[in-house]
């Protein structure tokens, strides 16, 4: 027999990207970026990976450390001179039409967006990480740098907010309380 091989750190990387990119870029858009800025923001954190694959890799829980990176990379471009000149009410870049068949998943979308957009950006942050990027309790904590009790009343507070948000309540009929 031969003896274990310890696995090639440039494999073990390529896996994890093509692994979690989709998860990266997708919780990017729920936390408040636009597609383009969400694969920018995804990109930059996969690069920060890879140059501390080492600890990454090694991290007690990689999940969570790897959306905390991606956290700081939003913050750190939401810093910027840039994105505080940026005009908020800019359309969106894109085709503008949608196929018929998909206009109920366009409006569903859109209302969600809006709905995470009245969070306040820590219950926004906790709500995509536990629920869209689906994190513990205790992942969703260390992503943050918060204790789970934090992270549980965020929720909470995150969770009522959404139940009476006025877009969602459009897609379901029901009026407010």
């Amino acid at each position: 027999m031969e003896p274990d091989t310890p696995p090639d750190p440039e494999a073990a990387y390529a896996d994890y990207v093509q692994q979690s990119w989709s998860s990266l870029v997708r919780a990017a858009v729920f936390l408040g970026a636009r597609p383009h800025e969400a694969e920018d923001l995804a990109q930059t954190t996969l690069v920060r990976c890879y140059t501390g694959w080492s600890r990454v890799s090694s991290a007690e829980n990689r999940d969570a450390y790897v959306y905390r990176m991606l956290l700081n990379c939003l913050r750190d471009s939401r810093r910027t001179r840039w994105w505080k000149d940026r005009q908020y009410d800019a359309p969106v870049d894109g085709p503008r039409t949608a196929a018929p068949d998909a206009s109920d998943r366009v409006a569903l979308a859109d209302a969600v967006h809006r709905a995470l957009g009245a969070l306040t950006k820590p219950n926004r942050e906790v709500v995509v990480l536990r629920y869209f990027v689906q994190l513990t309790e205790r992942q969703t904590a260390e992503a943050l740098g918060i204790p789970a009790g934090t992270v549980k009343s965020r929720l909470s507070r995150a969770l009522a907010h959404l139940a009476d948000d006025d877009h969602l309540l459009d897609l379901t009929g029901r009026s407010p309380s």
